[in-house]
């Protein structure tokens, strides 16, 4: 089993950017494929980015290519979400999640995620 933790949310301008973590501990994190999820207030949950265990392979909701940018360190056990170019639409809660399997954008297929962490986009 893996635990996961984000961090890195917060309150910033559009325009703006924040860099989202998530922290892996038990398993080692390159036994996962990783992914980002989204949740707005009243809204379903939604796939954001995926990485692939290597890192060579990524893959994006189509509102958030060429701004967001996803990443991982298997020697820190670490995935990232670096976010530029943020909008009002963005702010929701960011969770982190990974699966044993293959890349996915249905969180269904995820077995472990973080608790969140919170990104509000202010106009």
């Amino acid at each position: 089993q893996v635990q996961l933790v984000e961090s890195g949310g917060g309150l910033v301008q559009a325009g703006g950017s924040l860099r989202l973590s998530c922290a892996a501990s038990g398993r080692t994190l390159n036994y996962y494929v990783m992914s980002w999820f989204r949740q707005a207030p009243g809204k379903e949950r939604e796939f954001v980015a995926s990485i692939s265990r290597s890192g060579d392979s990524t893959n994006y909701i189509g509102s958030v290519q060429g701004r967001f940018t996803i990443s991982r360190d298997n020697a820190k056990n670490t995935m990232y979400l670096q976010m530029n170019s943020l909008k009002p639409e963005d702010t929701a809660v960011y969770y982190c999640a990974a699966n044993g399997l293959r890349q996915s954008t249905m969180w269904s297929h995820y077995h472990y995620w973080g608790q969140g962490t919170q990104v509000t986009v202010s106009s």
